[in-house]
C-alpha cells in the first residue's frame, strides 16, 4: 500500500464526480447520484466525490485520478431525464454551444488545466436533462427516477476502465 498522498495511489484511482448546484432542483443531480452511491459497496479503488460547484477547486480530485465519471445535469434540448452519455474527446461541442450547463464550461476548464499540470484521466460524462431551473433542493420526480439507470451506466463506465464492480 503506498503513503496517503503519493501519486501511486492517487493515480490508481477511479473517481465518481458528482456535480450540480443543490439549490436548483434538477441541476443538483450529479450531487444527488453521487450521495447515493456513497451509500454502495463499491471496489476500494473507486472514490466518490459530491463536487456540487467547486469549479478549479476540483483539479486534485481530476489530478488524482486515473479514471473519471463525472455526473451531471445538462441541456442538450432532449425530454426531462433524457440521459447523454460521451466522452471527453466529444465535449468541445459545449463550447460550441450544443451542450448547457451551470458549470459545464468549467469542468472542461478544469480538464484543460488539469491537461497543464499534468496527465487528464480518460474522463466520460454521464449527464441527465433537466426538467426544472427552479429555486429548490428537491429533484423533480421525472429526473429522480433516472438515478437509478444512471447508476448503472456509472458501474459499467467503472467497470469499463478495468477493475470488477
Amino acid at each position: 500500500m503506498c503513503k496517503e498522498g503519493s501519486t501511486e495511489i492517487h493515480k490508481r484511482r477511479r473517481v465518481v464526480l458528482g456535480v450540480g448546484n443543490l439549490l436548483m432542483s434538477d441541476e443538483g443531480f450529479g450531487v444527488h447520484v453521487a450521495r447515493q452511491m456513497e451509500k454502495m459497496d463499491l471496489p476500494e479503488d473507486v472514490e466518490v466525490v459530491e463536487g456540487g460547484t467547486d469549479g478549479f477547486h476540483l483539479i486534485d480530485v481530476v489530478l488524482g485520478a486515473k479514471r473519471l465519471v463525472i455526473i451531471d445535469a445538462i441541456r442538450r434540448g432532449g425530454e426531462p431525464g433524457s440521459i447523454h452519455r460521451f466522452d471527453l474527446k466529444d465535449a468541445p461541442a459545449a463550447r460550441l454551444g450544443k451542450l448547457d450547463s451551470a458549470h459545464q464550461v468549467g469542468m472542461l476548464e478544469v480538464l484543460s488545466l488539469a491537461s497543464l499540470l499534468g496527465e487528464v484521466p480518460e474522463t466520460t460524462f454521464v449527464c441527465v436533462e433537466p426538467e426544472s431551473l427552479q429555486m429548490g433542493m428537491s429533484l423533480t420526480e421525472t429526473v429522480e427516477r433516472t438515478i437509478p439507470r444512471v447508476i448503472e451506466l456509472v458501474l459499467e463506465e467503472v467497470t469499463r476502465s478495468g477493475g470488477e464492480r
